[in-house]
């Protein structure tokens, strides 16, 4: 039995959907500005990490903190110490897709780190007082909302397709080849 076999109704639900998404990866700088002056770095890490989500105009922003330590040499590498700070962080990450259906009174926004953030470098800045910190983080977000989907209504509801093998191909075809000439193409090389 195929969908054209019965009347096909459509009919408009309310559905809560991913209604928007959105990824953005971000290379930053911080300035960090040890106790001593460093005469070296020997290791930078990124602990404390905690976001959250929020939206914002035509995005979806994240709003977090994380620590920042850096270990290093001073008093002409005969000392080490451990600097830390604490940074506060802004991503606006602009949604690729919006669902212009969605209803924005139901809006759910969420984040996920596909990158945690991540020092890739560290150097003492020119005067040799602070240590200047490049770090790496990845965000993707999904904005879900209630929204408006079109869906196909079967007259006789699910009771009536039991035991009923079903075909939802749109096109006309049958799916018969057997009256195709297998050297049609042969013939043309």
């Amino acid at each position: 039995m195929t969908i054209a076999d019965k009347q096909l109704q459509c009919r408009e639900i309310i559905t809560k959907a991913v209604c928007g998404k959105g990824r953005k990866f971000s290379t930053v700088t911080h300035t960090v500005t040890p106790p001593h002056h460093p005469t070296s770095i020997l290791g930078a890490w990124i602990i404390n990490h905690q976001y959250e989500a929020v939206r914002s105009g035509d995005g979806i922003e994240v709003i977090g903190t994380y620590d920042i330590n850096i270990w290093y040499s001073y008093n002409k590498n005969s000392q080490t110490d451990v600097a830390k700070e604490s940074v506060q962080f802004v991503e606006n990450v602009p949604l690729s897709y919006v669902d212009p259906k969605h209803r924005s009174a139901t809006e759910e926004v969420s984040a996920e780190v596909l990158q945690e953030p991540n020092c890739i470098e560290a150097n003492i800045s020119s005067n040799g007082a602070s240590v200047i910190v490049r770090v790496e983080r990845e965000f993707a977000v999904e904005m879900i909302a209630e929204t408006k989907v079109c869906v196909a209504v079967i007259p006789g509801g699910c009771s009536d397709l039991d035991d009923k093998d079903l075909d939802f191909s749109l096109d006309d075809d049958d799916g018969d080849y057997e009256d195709l000439d297998p050297d049609l193409l042969d013939e043309d090389l």
